[in-house]
């Protein structure tokens, strides 16, 4: 049976950036990814990264250089209007923001580019793990084989396979839904939706619904639609054709200003469902031999903190110090642990208030109220 010291269950950002630090640290590790390969789907939309996580999670990569140079210059702008697409705060971007936008995809590529040949090992679906002694354990594969680890760390999203081996906890839905869908060419053929959205980020928001969306350097809007329903409102949304999906969502907009609804209307792809979870604020386990969590498998939480990916390359930074700093695991492990806990607790708090703030009764106001402020 196959061995290696230490495995990284997923190869998103935060587990990425833990192999990329423990590379620099000269400590070889094992990424395993649900993918095909790195080009298998797209990765998402434009991440602000924020100075004291993203942003310090890659100094201590020894990829901010690089990172800079991906950044969407204009991206920080903000926009929020309410139903009636009245402009409440408008925001350039005049430079000088700390948290610049980059494109998800384009992160992970440097993130996987900065890693020796074959750190990941794509195409693994890991179906559960089991602890052996000394704190390694055994983690099983969908075609059947299984390896062993020293040090085993899930970095494998909301749904961890990992989490089961140190937490009972299991996301639960917020409330709240998104559905995704993209404008392309937007200055071209959309120009009054690319003049809705602006340069950046726009918030369109009301009571319990609205419209988020951005504007990536391809030019195209990536919009997101929000909306408090049920949780089986958004599985009903992928199971229609692409008009009838439009129509489900605009029907619950039918008071909203024309300009906004084009958001959905005139989309270039269809829409895809994306029904918010999150794990209990101030989730937490205890010291378990061998194994641990990071990003999403720890802490995921709504966007409305911005922090979700930020906080998994810092985690996937410090775990990575402390292991290079501790020679012994648990040391490293207690260690990491100690800073992770207090820290996700408050961002998981924070962006439980931002989704409130954002679709209170009186929404946009309370946005407006804290840009402002």
């Amino acid at each position: 049976m196959t061995h290696h010291p230490i495995a990284v269950i997923g190869g998103g950002l935060g587990g990425l950036t833990l192999a990329r630090v423990l590379h620099v640290n000269g400590i070889e590790s094992a990424v395993f990814d649900l993918d095909s390969g790195p080009a298998a789907r797209t990765q998402g939309g434009m991440l602000d990264i924020h100075a004291e996580s993203g942003q310090a999670a890659l100094r201590t990569a020894g990829l901010y250089e690089q990172f800079r140079e991906l950044v969407h210059i204009g991206g920080e702008a903000t926009r929020v209007l309410d139903r009636h697409a009245n402009v409440l705060f408008h925001d350039e971007d005049d430079g000088n923001g700390d948290r610049p936008e980059v494109d998800r995809g384009a992160l992970r590529d440097l993130l996987l580019d900065s890693l020796p040949t074959g750190t990941v090992q794509w195409g693994t679906k890991i179906t559960g793990a089991e602890p052996l002694s000394d704190g390694r354990h055994e983690v099983h594969l969908a075609d059947g084989s299984s390896f062993t680890t020293n040090l085993l760390i899930g970095a494998d999203g909301a749904w961890s396979k990992i989490r089961p081996l140190v937490s009972s906890a299991t996301p639960v839905y917020t409330g709240l839904s998104f559905v995704e869908g993209d404008l392309h060419d937007a200055d071209t053929r959309h120009s009054t939706a690319a003049a809705t959205v602006g340069g950046g980020m726009l918030f369109a928001l009301g009571h319990d619904r609205g419209f988020l969306a951005h504007r990536e350097p391809d030019g195209s809007l990536h919009v997101y639609t929000a909306l408090r329903a049920p949780e089986s409102w958004a599985p009903s949304i992928g199971a229609v054709d692409v008009d009838a999906a439009k129509s489900l969502v605009l029907e619950h907009f039918t008071d909203w200003d024309d300009t906004l609804l084009a958001l959905v209307r005139d989309a270039d792809t269809p829409l895809v469902p994306r029904p918010i979870h999150a794990l209990p604020v101030g989730h937490t386990w205890n010291r378990t031999p061998g194994v641990t969590l990071l990003g999403d498998a720890a802490h995921v939480m709504s966007p409305f903190a911005g922090e979700g990916a930020n906080l998994a390359m810092l985690d996937g930074a410090e775990l990575g110090e402390a292991i290079a700093a501790h020679p012994e695991t648990e040391d490293a492990l207690t260690a990491y642990e100690a800073r992770l806990f207090p820290r996700s607790e408050a961002a998981a708090q924070d962006s439980a208030e931002g989704l409130e703030l954002c679709f209170r009764e009186d929404a946009p106001r309370g946005l407006v109220e804290m840009f402002t402020a």
